[in-house]
C-alpha cells in the first residue's frame, strides 16, 4: 500500500545570484516550486520559502535565467583531457572516484573544505588538494583553473541546510564552470528525484539537473540508486557487534551498487562521446528490501541479528512532530526522505540499455551477495586471527 504524505504545500522558492568581473556577467533567477497532499501542518515563520495552503498537483519547476556567458578576451591555454576535479572527494563515492581516477592515470585535483582533519589520505594516495568552499563562491574559480572535467559527487553535511551546498552552491560551480569553459561536468543525482517533490534534497537535485542541462555545458547526468558501502555501518557491524539493527516493516526495494563498480562505469561514460549530454541511471543487480538485507546478513555472520523494527507510521508521526520545530526543520527536510524510502517505492532501474551503451558485461557487476560475502569472510577472518594472537600473548599467574 502506497503511503500518503501527510501534509499539503505549495512553496515557492526563488534565489538570485549575481557575479560581476571583467569577464563575466551573470545574472541568474532560480526557483523551484513544490506541492504535497492532504492536511496542511505549521511551517516555522522563520523559514525563507513562502507556504500558503491550496490544493494543486504535485509538480516541480524548476527556471533558470542568465546561466553565465564567458567572453572571449584571449585563445585560451589548451588543458588536457586527463585533468578533472572532483568535488565532494572525502565521501563514500567520491573518494572511489578520486581512486579509481588516479589507477586510471587521470591528474586529479580534489576540491575539499578547510577543515581541522585535514584529508591527508587524499595526497596519500597521489591527488592534489585544493581548499574551498561551495557555500563562498569567492572560492570556486581558482580550482578550476587548468581543469578539464568536473566531477560532482558533493552534497552538503547533515547539520547544514540543504540549499546552501546543494542547491546554491551547486548553481554557483555550474555559472564558474560555464564561464571557465570546462569540457564536461559530470554530477550525480538520485534516482526517481523527479518523482518526489515532497522530498527536499531529490527535489533540489532534480532542479540542479535542469539548471545544468539549461546551462549549454557539456555534461553527463547519472543517477543512483543506493551505495553498498552505506550497508556496513547500518546492517554488517551492529550484527557482528550484536548491537540493535533498525528496520522498517516497509515494502521498499533499493537496487544497492558498489561504488566501485559507479566509478568504473562513470569513467568508461566520461570517455564515451555517444554519452554526452545523456540521462543515464546506475542500479545494481538486484533490488533488496531491508529484511532480506537484513537475512542475508545473518547468514553470512553465522548469526542472528537483534532487530528493531520502526513500523512506518513512527516514522510519519516524527516528521509531522518535527515540523512543529523550527530548530529541527532541516531534520524534518531529511525524515521527508525516510517516508519515500519507508513507502512502497523500487529504487531500480534495468540497466542491459546502459551496459550495451557503456559496452560493459553486466557479469563483471558486483552483486550484493558476493559483496557481502567478500566483506565477512575478511573480517571474519581478522577477527579469528586477533583471537588467536590474543591466547598467544596471555599470561598465566
Amino acid at each position: 500500500m502506497a503511503l500518503r504524505l501527510p501534509t499539503q504545500l505549495a512553496t515557492r522558492g526563488t534565489f538570485h545570484h549575481h557575479h560581476n568581473n571583467s569577464r563575466t556577467a551573470t545574472t541568474t533567477v532560480l526557483s523551484w516550486r513544490r506541492t504535497l497532499t492532504p492536511d496542511a501542518l505549521p511551517i516555522p515563520s522563520s523559514t525563507s520559502l513562502t507556504t500558503k495552503k491550496s490544493h494543486v498537483q504535485q509538480m516541480v519547476t524548476c527556471s533558470a535565467s542568465g546561466s553565465a556567458q564567458a567572453v572571449n578576451l584571449a585563445p585560451g591555454t589548451p588543458v588536457r583531457p586527463t585533468s578533472i576535479l572532483v568535488v565532494g572527494s572525502t565521501g563514500t563515492l567520491g573518494r572511489q572516484i578520486v581512486r579509481r581516477a588516479l589507477d586510471e592515470g587521470y591528474d586529479v585535483r580534489c576540491l575539499v573544505r578547510p577543515r581541522p582533519a585535514p584529508a591527508d589520505f587524499l595526497r596519500d594516495w597521489g591527488a592534489t588538494v585544493v581548499n574551498a568552499d561551495l557555500s563562498k563562491p569567492e572560492t570556486i574559480p581558482a580550482t578550476l583553473v587548468g581543469v578539464h572535467t568536473v566531477i560532482d559527487c558533493a552534497t552538503g553535511r547533515p547539520e547544514e541546510p540543504i540549499k546552501t551546498v546543494d542547491w546554491e552552491g551547486k548553481v554557483a560551480l555550474i555559472q564558474c564552470a560555464k564561464a571557465m569553459r570546462i569540457q564536461k561536468y559530470v554530477f550525480f543525482s538520485i534516482h526517481n528525484c523527479d518523482k518526489h517533490p515532497e522530498v527536499p534534497l531529490m527535489e533540489i537535485k532534480y532542479c540542479t539537473e535542469k539548471f545544468l542541462q539549461d546551462s549549454g555545458l557539456p555534461h553527463i547526468t547519472i543517477r543512483l540508486c543506493g551505495f553498498m558501502q552505506g550497508l556496513i555501518g547500518q546492517y554488517a557491524v551492529p550484527i557482528l557487534e550484536e548491537k540493535s539493527v533498525w528496520g522498517t516493516d516497509a515494502p521498499t526495494r533499493i537496487a544497492y551498487m558498489d561504488t566501485q563498480d559507479i566509478a568504473r562505469l562513470t569513467f568508461i561514460a566520461l570517455r564515451n562521446e555517444k554519452v554526452n549530454g545523456k540521462l543515464l541511471t546506475f542500479a545494481g543487480p538486484r533490488a533488496w528490501t531491508t529484511q532480506e538485507v537484513i537475512a542475508l546478513c545473518e547468514r553470512l555472520a553465522g548469526q542472528d541479528a537483534n532487530v528493531t523494527t520502526v513500523p512506518v507510521t513512527i516514522l510519519r508521526f516524527t516528521r509531522q512532530l518535527t515540523r512543529f520545530f523550527e530548530w529541527t526543520n532541516d531534520v524534518a527536510d531529511r525524515l521527508a526522505f525516510s517516508e519515500v524510502l519507508t513507502s512502497d517505492t523500487v529504487f531500480s532501474a534495468p540497466m542491459m540499455e546502459t551496459y550495451n551503451l557503456l559496452g560493459v558485461d553486466s557479469k563483471d557487476i558486483v552483486t550484493l551477495e558476493k559483496y557481502l560475502q567478500d566483506y565477512f569472510t575478511n573480517i571474519l577472518k581478522k577477527l579469528k586471527d586477533i583471537k588467536a594472537q590474543s591466547k598467544q600473548t596471555d599470561i598465566i599467574f
